[in-house]
């Protein structure tokens, strides 16, 4: 099955504009096919293609699952961006197809990238939750201070994962209940004592990742990947 998605959708008609219509038009498609497509808010779609105006497509919309695989519940991820930006790139990617809720790229004390467009990762999450058929699209944020997020007030499960201290139980050990959780995953360098101190002080709790020293990014992917195994079992 082929997704594409919209959320200009107003009654019975589902419009598509700018790219993703320029993507159907290269595919080809014509007035009377049926389309698969998603709003990133959890509603599946099966429409029919009605009209194809110039720079546009428009479908009947003949089916709707408003909560397609809907999550238990909810992933933040906050990941400091990485020097090399594919780097990070990959990571929304991978993440998105493994399945995560929310993403804050946070600049930390040993941040070396200090600038991101979130208008082209919005794109890299998009992409991605068509070609894995999800219909919920993570939630990307614009870069935010370290401190400023660690301060933000809400009921998650809170953990920090970071490296020297061997006395940090492994992130599948410690999550066991399917609440909503945030992660912070540091930078190349990790995060400083300072940050780490902060986050303790604020309910967050260390946690470790494995023996291994990973990459920001590979550490992201795993934390991933551990909390959906949690949440599946």
């Amino acid at each position: 099955m082929q997704l594409f998605f919209t959320k200009n959708i107003t009654g019975n008609i589902a419009t598509f504009e700018a790219e993703e219509a320029r993507h159907i038009q290269v595919l080809r498609k014509k007035i009377g096919d049926v389309l698969h497509f998603v709003d990133g808010d959890g509603g599946m779609y099966k429409g029919e293609i009605t009209e194809m105006p110039k720079k546009q497509c428009l479908l009947s919309i003949l089916e709707h699952n408003p909560s397609y695989n809907e999550r238990k519940v909810k992933l933040h991820i906050a990941i400091a961006p990485t020097k090399n930006i594919a780097r990070l790139e990959w990571f929304l990617e991978k993440a998105t197809e493994i399945g995560i809720d929310e993403i804050t790229p946070i600049l930390c004390d040993r941040s070396e990238r200090k600038r991101i467009r979130t208008d082209r990762l919005e794109k890299i999450t998009m992409s991605a939750m068509k070609q894995s058929l999800k219909a919920y699209l993570p939630k990307l944020n614009e870069l935010t201070d370290y401190q400023d997020f660690i301060k933000q007030s809400n009921e998650d499960i809170k953990y920090i994962a970071y490296c020297n201290d061997d006395a940090l139980n492994h992130l599948k050990k410690e999550y066991s209940t399917a609440e909503n959780v945030t992660i912070l995953i540091g930078p190349e360098g990790d995060f400083s004592p300072k940050e780490v101190k902060l986050a303790l002080e604020n309910g967050y709790q260390g946690i470790s990742l494995g023996t291994s020293r990973l990459r920001t990014e590979t550490a992201g992917i795993a934390a991933c990947h551990i909390i959906n195994l949690a949440i599946d079992e």
